[in-house]
């Protein structure tokens, strides 16, 4: 068994489910503490609700620049167990795949970034590049305490940044078909609708927020916000959840509660499309209140030298011509552009993520780490 299917399967048998760690990262520190990195735990968050982040660098030459490896140790719940061919954190190989929970997200990717380094570093122990771990067990939660507390405080000390990889599973039908240079924004919003809540047999004695809400329902969900561009599709409002009513047949509600998302293209800003849906609000002349959650900005990474770097890595290894794209939800990589000009994700196939008997292809494994390691020797001029 190679080293990198080793560690993978090391990873996928520790049980960590947000924000749980496992374990993951006290491993992965003494991978790399034995190649000379300096680890930093910045764990965050509640008693109850702890978040396991870790900073990892090994400097290289004087004024080299930094490569950050970014990603997480914290999977989604399994689901019923019942219904898994095997148990999701007992490594399990059946028909060329690995099974278990996190296989493709991404703890496959984690192992063979570290492995990656350390063949990397074994034949150019003093690159001119200097190389960085950002690992978080708040990915798939609230991240609050993850990634973004890590770079704020990257921020406050001025460490500078200059290219990242984020391991999350882009590939759509083959390793390499795919690289995210970017992602949408997301801002979501909770609406409440006032009415006067009566007898249903009364509706003048009432006012029901439901009628009142659903011409403008009808003209949110029409609405063009934007055309998107060349590297975002237009910008799209969806409404998640509708709630109304107390459970009787006869009462009229008081008030009808609405959540909902905007996915923004950099055509669009926050700021410009709360505006735009509260005047849809006001000329439909509805009482309400409205509160408001920005998850992300979107964010771009031109193709420079880490695009470049990583479509030659794999087309090297995979003879497959990456296609750049913004499409799908969000990653931690939009906490990290903050502060990091270049900022691509990059790893195994996506199909079956979060979904019951999540595996990935055994053959993509090494494949992968030497895409990585590949990036690595290019932007260091190895």
């Amino acid at each position: 068994m190679n080293p990198t299917l080793e560690l993978t399967e090391e990873l996928i048998s520790r049980a960590s489910v947000t924000p749980e760690d496992g374990g993951c990262l006290e491993l992965i520190a003494a991978r790399l503490g034995a190649l000379g990195f300096a680890c930093e735990r910045m764990d965050s968050g509640p008693a109850d609700f702890r978040v396991s982040n870790l900073w990892a660098r090994k400097a290289g030459r004087p004024g080299s620049r930094t490569l950050v490896f970014a990603g997480h140790t914290d999977v989604v719940p399994t689901g019923p167990l019942e219904q898994w061919s095997s148990a999701p954190f007992v490594p399990s190989h059946r028909d060329g795949r690995l099974y278990g929970r996190g296989a493709a997200d991404m703890k496959t990717s984690l192992a063979a970034m570290v492995v990656a380094c350390e063949e990397f570093l074994a034949q150019h122990p003093e690159p001119d590049l200097s190389i960085a771990f950002l690992l978080t067990s708040d990915e798939e939660g609230p991240s609050k305490d993850g990634t973004l507390v890590v770079v704020q405080q990257l921020q406050a000390r001025g460490e500078p940044l200059h290219y990242c990889i984020v391991g999350e599973p882009t590939s759509v039908d083959q390793l390499g078909d795919m690289i995210k240079n970017g992602r949408r924004g997301t801002l979501s919003g909770k609406l409440k609708v006032k009415g006067v809540q009566g007898h249903i047999a009364y509706p003048h004695l009432a006012r029901n927020p439901i009628h009142q809400f659903a011409p403008a329902l009808a003209e949110l969900a029409t609405t063009e916000w934007d055309r998107g561009n060349q590297h975002f599709l237009p910008t799209s409002w969806q409404a998640s959840n509708i709630h109304g009513g107390t459970g009787a047949g006869n009462v009229i509600p008081g008030e009808l509660v609405v959540d909902f998302n905007f996915r923004f293209s950099t055509e669009s800003s926050a700021e410009g499309l709360k505006q735009r849906l509260v005047s849809v609000l006001q000329r439909h002349g509805l009482e309400h209140e409205l509160s408001w959650t920005l998850g992300g900005e979107p964010f771009l990474t031109p193709q420079g030298n880490l695009v470049q770097a990583m479509r030659a890595a794999i087309e090297a290894r995979t003879g497959v011509h990456a296609e750049l794209s913004t499409t799908g939800g969000t990653s931690d990589g939009r906490f990290i552009a903050r502060i990091c000009e270049q900022v691509v994700e990059f790893g195994p196939i996506n199909a079956s993520i979060h979904k019951i008997d999540e595996h990935v292809n055994q053959a993509d494994i090494e494949p992968l780490k030497d895409i990585y390691k590949g990036v690595l020797e290019r932007l260091a001029g190895a």
